[in-house]
């Protein structure tokens, strides 16, 4: 687990890439809901990359430290969610469609961003520069922590996004009914943590890590042994 001190020097590394996750994919809901016709996040000062309005101090700021900090592999943590509202979108089932989808969309576009920069700064900044190591570290926490904000998020559990795109594709009716599992959500997602239930998604996360990073060792013409292990 290492000693408090490493995890301090962890924090440093995996807050930075956390914030921009989380950010960014609210502001991919906003940017596409105002493409679709709704402006309610333009309105309320929701659509920008600034990170102050959309940090919650419990889940973007408490929770994640407290995990980063004492060392739990799982991390837990959320932003303030973009407002949306469906019935002004012109095609309201498409546009619920593309908005939920585009959280999940943007985290695996910075993840591949992040890949891009970490082939960028493994072949061209001098190795002993004081920031080689920790930006490095960013880009891999980066890489990792995208995919698995974005799988995360398609589980088909109100009111994760995946829920969005299924009520998207359902009868009104059916939708409905579907909706009203949002009121157990808390304890389910408690529960599925809690057992370990979520182990499923590692494996999916480590492929799309190690395949993005082995793409991104050819195209910078890295070694392999470059690979953060």
């Amino acid at each position: 687990m290492g000693s408090f001190a490493e995890r301090l020097q962890a924090l440093t590394v995996q807050l930075p890439p956390f914030i921009m996750a989380v950010v960014f994919h609210e502001y991919a809901h906003g940017f596409i809901a105002n493409k679709w016709g709704d402006t309610t996040a333009h309105d309320r000062g929701r659509l920008t990359l600034n990170p102050i309005p959309h940090i919650d101090p419990i889940g973007t700021l408490l929770f994640p430290i407290i995990n980063m900090l004492s060392g739990i592999s799982l991390l837990i943590g959320w932003a303030r969610p973009v407002p949306i509202d469906p019935r002004r979108f012109r095609k309201p089932r498409a546009g619920l469609f593309c908005v939920s989808l585009a959280g999940p969309a943007m985290n695996v576009f910075l993840a591949l961003i992040s890949s891009a920069a970490f082939g960028t700064l493994y072949r061209w900044m001098p190795h002993d520069f004081y920031l080689f190591s920790p930006l490095i570290a960013m880009c891999y926490v980066s890489i990792s922590l995208n995919y698995a904000l974005g799988i995360f998020n398609l589980i088909p559990l109100p009111p994760l996004d995946g829920s969005k795109v299924v009520q998207s594709v359902l009868p009104i009716e059916l939708a409905r009914k579907y909706e009203t599992l949002a009121r157990y959500s808390f304890f389910i997602l408690m529960a599925l943590l809690l057992t370990g239930a979520f182990s499923f998604l590692a494996a999916p996360i480590e492929f799309l890590t190690n395949a993005t990073l082995y793409v991104t060792t050819r195209l910078f013409h890295l070694s392999l042994t470059e690979l953060p292990q």
